[in-house]
Formats: C-alpha cells, sequence, structure tokens
C-alpha cells in the first residue's frame, strides 16, 4: 500500500504535493488541520505522513509524537519551511526531514526510500 497522508496548512502546498505525488503513482490524501489528519488516520491507513511542522495554530510536532506512539506502522516526514527545527529534540522522532522547496524530487526521493525501508522490513 503506497498511500500518503499530507498534513498541511498551506492550501497551495497541499495541492502542490497531492498533485506531483499522484503523478508519482501514490494514493494521496490531504488535510489542513490536525482533527482533519486525525480523521482521515481513522478512516485509512498509511504508509507515510508528510506532516508540516508550523501548522496554523497547532504544532504538527504534537502529532508527530502522537503517531509514533500510537501509528509506528507509518513512516513520518517532517516538512517545513524552517531549518531551525532539526535542531528541536521532539523533531528527532520523525523517520525524516525535508525542507519545503520548489524542487520536490529530495522528497520523492525520501518517500520513495522510506517505503523500501518498510517493505524490506
Amino acid at each position: 500500500m503506497n498511500r500518503i497522508l499530507i498534513v498541511d496548512d498551506e492550501a497551495n502546498i497541499r495541492l502542490l504535493y497531492t498533485q506531483e505525488l499522484k503523478d508519482e503513482g501514490y494514493e494521496v490524501d490531504a488535510a489542513g488541520t490536525i482533527a482533519e489528519a486525525l480523521e482521515l488516520l481513522g478512516k485509512s491507513s498509511y504508509a507515510v505522513v508528510l506532516l508540516d511542522i508550523k501548522l496554523k495554530n497547532e504544532s504538527g510536532l504534537d502529532l508527530l509524537q502522537r503517531l509514533v506512539k500510537e501509528r509506528s506502522d507509518m513512516a513520518v516526514i517532517l516538512s517545513t519551511a524552517f531549518s531551525c527545527y532539526k535542531d528541536d529534540f521532539s523533531a528527532w522522532l520523525a523517520d525524516s526531514y525535508v525542507v519545503k522547496s520548489s524542487d520536490m524530487q529530495e522528497l520523492k526521493d525520501e518517500i520513495k526510500r522510506l517505503i523500501e525501508r518498510k517493505k524490506s522490513r
């Protein structure tokens, strides 16, 4: 199952990531809030969660901690415009960390790597 959940408060980022990842052959769902993400997580299973750290009035790190405790079967990639979060210890719980960029190749490579790693377990 190569299903991906995108959690980002910016609609244009959700749209860009959704289209790019669908073009790569992935099934993609998107959420703008943690509540929306939790609703989708209750309905479907995901290989990868692509999680923005800085949501409008929420922290993606809160969802990250919950996912690590409750859904360790999923890989989590933190995606943010701010590289300074790499120094936040709670961010280290994620499987990968990608700084947002117009070049999606790094993100696509990380998703592929994490899915392949999961299959080899």
